[in-house]
């Protein structure tokens, strides 16, 4: 067994596909959260503004990007928007997982402004506060922290999903694994190896998010 192993991903130092795979996931899954946050909450503030306009391009970019399967969205993106702008698959793939995270965003942004006690907003507003101020001082701070759980279930989920952006030739982990099948025809060790990783990670982030809720209960409590 271990033979197997050493021929297959030490000879050649073929884990060093591997290793830049990791790097390549890592990097995808972090810059698309960060862009999935960033519309997600520009977004759901849209949605809770009271403005029909702004609600209705909310709600129409939600449910086209929610509705859509990541991968097709993914080569839609890569084949037709940005096909005319010959940007580097990499690029395209960071766009297309942060629009897709922005729409996910969006609705748990959405369910924890709306899911404080209205009470909080009628406090804030007969202290003199306008509606803006209200929300960015008084709600959404007890809104992070209520939405905290489900935002980094997205991030580990998008962590996982970044193993489709081989569909556009982007050397993920996956990929990486896949093209050690390929050239030493051993399929287990490479794929195995690959989802043991993805179990760290994910098994990994969710007890350091679980830490982190923890800690930020036990301060409320103090």
């Amino acid at each position: 067994m271990f033979q197997s192993f050493y021929d297959t991903m030490i000879a050649g130092q073929r884990y060093m596909l591997i290793v830049q795979g990791l790097g390549i996931t890592i990097l995808i899954a972090i810059c698309a959260i960060l862009i999935g946050t960033v519309l997600g909450f520009i977004l759901a503030l849209m949605k809770v503004s009271g403005n029909k306009i702004l609600k209705t391009i909310a709600e129409v970019y939600t449910t086209i990007l929610r509705g859509i399967p990541l991968a097709t969205q993914l080569m839609i993106f890569y084949f037709v928007i940005f096909a005319p702008l010959g940007l580097n698959r990499l690029l395209v793939a960071i766009l297309a997982y942060g629009f897709n995270s922005g729409a996910y965003c969006t609705e748990i942004f959405r369910a924890g402004i709306q899911g404080i006690d209205p009470g909080q907003t009628e406090a804030g507003r007969s202290l003199g506060l306008s509606k803006w101020q209200t929300i960015f001082k008084i709600v959404l701070p007890q809104a992070v922290k209520a939405v905290l759980p489900t935002y980094t279930s997205e991030f580990i989920v998008l962590i996982k999903e970044t193993s489709v952006a081989s569909f556009i030739a982007v050397m993920d982990m996956t990929k990486a694994g896949d093209m050690i099948r390929n050239a030493t025809y051993n399929a287990w060790i490479p794929l195995l190896t690959c989802a043991a990783i993805y179990l760290v990670l994910t098994v990994g982030l969710t007890k350091l998010f679980g830490a982190l809720e923890k800690r930020m209960a036990k301060s409320d409590r103090s």
